[in-house]
């Protein structure tokens, strides 16, 4: 896909999400797994409402077709390595939501993050799973 595209879809995925509609988003992802590559950029949107429809689309998704969200585990790794603290917890959220034992093992270096946020969070789905 080219950059240009890749950045219009991106900002149409996360209107939607920010307008609710993430019925539309899942058929999408249904249709065509390999968007979960464009789960780190959209998480990177300043909009709250599309990050928690990110959590909602997983969330979901996880319910219907678990073999598919791990794709996104590399597109969230980068995230985590990200000096604002709620990019990093935006991502520790999903992967904990994903909560493979690839995903999971992604977060245990981060149950020493300087965010006390992010270790409360680390800990609680560490000791969840």
């Amino acid at each position: 896909m080219l950059e240009k595209e890749q950045a219009e879809l991106v900002a149409v995925i996360a209107d939607f999400l920010e307008m609710g509609h993430v019925e539309n988003i899942m058929a999408m992802f249904k249709q065509d797994p390999a968007l979960y590559a464009l789960s780190g950029e959209l998480l990177r949107d300043e909009r709250f409402m599309v990050r928690m429809g990110m959590a909602v689309l997983f969330e979901e998704m996880m319910a219907i077709r678990p073999q598919e969200v791990p794709l996104a585990i590399p597109a969230l790794l980068p995230l985590l390595a990200e000096e604002t603290p709620w990019w990093r917890g935006e991502a520790v959220n999903l992967l904990g939501i994903i909560d493979t034992p690839e995903a999971l093992a992604h977060l245990k270096p981060l149950a020493d993050d300087p965010e006390p946020q992010i270790r409360e969070m680390v800990a609680d789905i560490l000791a969840v799973s």
